[in-house]
């Protein structure tokens, strides 16, 4: 996990316009029980880019008491999540400006997700996490065997950056997504729903099939998400999407 993520996690949770807990999720089981080189920011830098907190109101202070956490009645349930949820939508931009000011001081660029060669991709794979890095010899892989292949690692899960994603996918033909976690709703993963959600309500049809791929921490290497690939090519030589979810490097 990039040490730069947390770092930047504190300034948008801590935000005013946003004010809500923030989770910065990492794969297992290698990446988090293995030893790697990491790059790290100076102490007095990383401390000046966050900041000291100051919060509007305090929990102890006498003279201005206030309830925290109380039981919510009807009459203004729906008023709070709603505050809630504008909180959340808030936090895209600040998310992105809060990664522009990150870049200033270490010269990593962070944003909503990253694009890797998908300026002319007709084949194209929507990925999160380590196996992000994998994809990516795979599609450096394939460019040399002329498949204009292209991946986008998503980097931002809440708030879903649908309007972005949507546009950075509008001229992919066959699209894979790829989720490390099942969501035992017996059609798709998380990330599937959310992808397919966004394709629809951006009138956006691309052939899409849906794979679970290293639960537990089993890996994913090259041959399997060229493979993934190859479903694509299938799809696209056929003209039939099959079983449109998937397993990736499973024993039957």
């Amino acid at each position: 996990m990039d040490a730069a993520v947390r770092v930047q996690a504190y300034r948008i949770a801590e935000h005013k316009d946003v004010r809500l807990p923030i989770m910065i999720c990492q794969d297992g089981f290698i990446t988090s029980h293995a030893v790697e080189n990491i790059e790290l920011l100076e102490d007095d830098i990383v401390k000046t880019f966050v900041g000291e907190y100051e919060p509007e109101h305090y929990l102890l202070k006498d003279n201005e008491p206030f309830a925290v956490g109380p039981y919510a009645v009807t009459n203004y349930v729906m008023e709070a999540k709603r505050a809630q949820m504008q909180g959340l939508r808030n936090a895209k931009q600040v998310t992105l400006d809060v990664a522009k000011e990150f870049e200033q001081i270490s010269g990593r660029s962070y944003g909503l997700f990253e694009e890797y060669r998908m300026e002319d991709a007709d084949y194209a794979m929507v990925i999160i996490g380590s196996a992000a890095g994998t994809g990516k010899d795979t599609v450096d892989m394939l460019r040399k065997q002329g498949v204009r292949a292209g991946l986008l690692k998503i980097r931002l899960f809440r708030p879903f950056p649908a309007e972005e994603i949507a546009e950075a996918l509008k001229n992919v033909k066959y699209l894979a997504i790829m989720d490390r976690t099942e969501d035992y709703n017996g059609h798709c993963g998380p990330l599937g729903a959310e992808i397919k959600s966004t394709l629809y309500n951006a009138d956006l049809h691309p052939a899409t099939l849906n794979y679970c791929y290293g639960i537990g921490g089993r890996d994913v290497t090259i041959e399997n998400l060229a493979s993934v690939f190859e479903d694509l090519k299938t799809v696209e030589e056929t003209g039939k999407l099959g079983e449109t979810y998937r397993y990736l490097s499973v024993r039957e």
